[in-house]
């Protein structure tokens, strides 16, 4: 199999906001037309968490919270764009995520075409760099501008042997589509851009549930755009011919929480109450990121010519794309890459997948100093894991009595945690996290606190930790 790839990255996509994921009130019928004509996996998650991270396990195939943090992308890596370049294919990346190059982040590397369309670092804006005052049009924003690029890149290039990668940052936050994209889920809506908590929203003063129901339908208003704008170039790939000769994937990074989880509105929780502002600039402190379904289950849909589209239901990684892109394009994976190509599973609907899925923050212990987005050190609260099987979940934390079990079957919404009622097997997922740490080669002081499932609250915690964690 010897084809180009277009790799479609739509950051903060929620999996169930999708039509063809069951979703029966969001329009997305660009992305549905898509799926229909391709492989849609059931049960794709996150692995590294969340931004930057997540693209490292993109680029190296391997999950990037055991090795590295929120933090410039290392020379030595193996990376998937440097693969390809060596292999006399023209590598391109399309991009307004603004954390690529940001702070000499090095997510560049590899790409012989590499266009940034800045401009979505909102937290400059408040220094009065807001370069929304320059729209007029839908086209002026961000997704537009990136597709638009994208397409152009294309139009030149398409007769080559090529690997596209676009990154857009929509739909995360801040949701500012054009107010007709938001009536659409809210007939009234006034035109107000609600910002997000990163806490409980009624930890935080003047923030109210109908504000996050106000959040959401800009949110969903952010989805049909994007949607709209994948359908402008899916259907410009489809007008150039490209259909029979590349292989076409699209996934996010991770989801959000609108209200989920007793009022978590944002990717975060509160710590024993701290009201947490939006402005990133504000937070010292980075706090506890449980990671539910809304937050790691994300979209997956493969397209590959001459193939049979259906429905996989198998679990998969984000880690697991680097290698089926490069089996895509008939390159040996190196053996360091711990992901697994996707292309048999795309072939035959009904292999397996893995045993399980871990989807974790970069993994820190309390006290940790660490940074992350804009660039500033802060203090970790310590890291949240989670490790998924065919019915279960194991939210992981080192903290005692803070890991929760849900049977996903019986409990999809995860809605009532049953770790006590079944402790045989949250200690046989715990054991899985281990063992899978260990072969990771987790350093040892990261490793020893997590080496035990504490499942009360009266379970001491070993020294430093203890102490580090009674700090926050």
């Amino acid at each position: 199999m010897l084809l180009n790839v277009i790799w479609l990255v739509s950051d903060t996509f929620r999996r169930d906001h999708l039509g063809c994921y069951g979703n029966e009130w969001i329009r997305t019928p660009a992305l549905d037309a898509f799926a229909a004509k391709s492989v849609r996996f059931k049960r794709h998650y996150a692995g590294s968490f969340p931004t930057m991270p997540n693209r490292a396990d993109f680029f190296t195939g391997r999950l990037s919270g055991v090795f590295m943090r929120w933090e410039p992308l290392a020379r030595e890596l193996t990376l998937l764009p440097n693969i390809l370049r060596r292999n006399y294919i023209h590598t391109a990346a399309v991009v307004d995520t603004p954390f690529f190059l940001r702070n000499n982040m090095n997510y560049d590397q590899g790409f012989r075409t590499f266009i940034e369309i800045e401009g979505q670092d909102y937290w400059s804006q408040g220094l009065g760099d807001d370069t929304r005052a320059d729209w007029r049009h839908e086209a002026d924003r961000y997704a537009p501008r990136t597709i638009t690029r994208a397409s152009q890149w294309l139009e030149k290039h398409h007769q080559e042997k090529f690997f596209l990668y676009i990154d857009m940052w929509d739909p995360h936050e801040p949701w500012n589509a054009p107010p007709y994209y938001t009536k659409l889920y809210m007939k009234d809506y006034d035109g107000e851009i609600v910002n997000p908590t990163y806490s409980y929203w009624q930890d935080v003063r003047d923030m109210s549930e109908d504000a996050v129901h106000k959040a959401h339908a800009c949110y969903c208003g952010e989805i049909t755009m994007v949607d709209t704008w994948m359908g402008h170039f899916l259907r410009l790939v489809e007008n150039m011919g490209l259909m029979n000769n590349t292989a076409i994937i699209f996934t996010s990074d991770h989801g959000f929480y609108f209200g989920e989880h007793g009022g978590l509105f944002g990717k975060q929780m509160s710590l024993k109450s701290k009201k947490i502002p939006y402005k990133f600039r504000s937070i010292h402190k980075w706090i506890r990121s449980p990671l539910w379904e809304e937050t790691i289950s994300c979209p997956l849909i493969i397209r590959i010519p001459k193939t049979d589209p259906g429905v996989q239901e198998g679990l998969t990684s984000a880690i697991d794309l680097m290698p089926t892109v490069l089996d895509l394009m008939s390159i040996e994976i190196p053996t360091i890459v711990e992901g697994h190509s996707l292309v048999p599973m795309i072939k035959d609907k009904n292999l397996k997948g893995r045993e399980f899925v871990i989807s974790t923050q970069p993994i820190s212990n309390a006290g940790t100093i660490m940074r992350s987005v804009d660039g500033l050190q802060r203090e970790s609260a310590g890291s949240d894991t989670t490790i998924t099987t065919n019915e279960w979940s194991l939210l992981y934390s080192i903290e005692p009595g803070q890991s929760w079990l849900y049977h996903l079957p019986s409990d999809p919404k995860q809605q009532k945690n049953v770790i006590n009622e079944h402790t045989t097997i949250a200690q046989d997922l715990h054991q899985k996290l281990v063992e899978f740490m260990k072969e990771t080669n987790l350093t040892y002081e990261l490793l020893e606190p997590r080496l035990v499932l504490r499942l009360d609250s009266t379970t001491e915690l070993p020294e430093p930790w203890k102490s580090r964690l009674e700090g926050h």
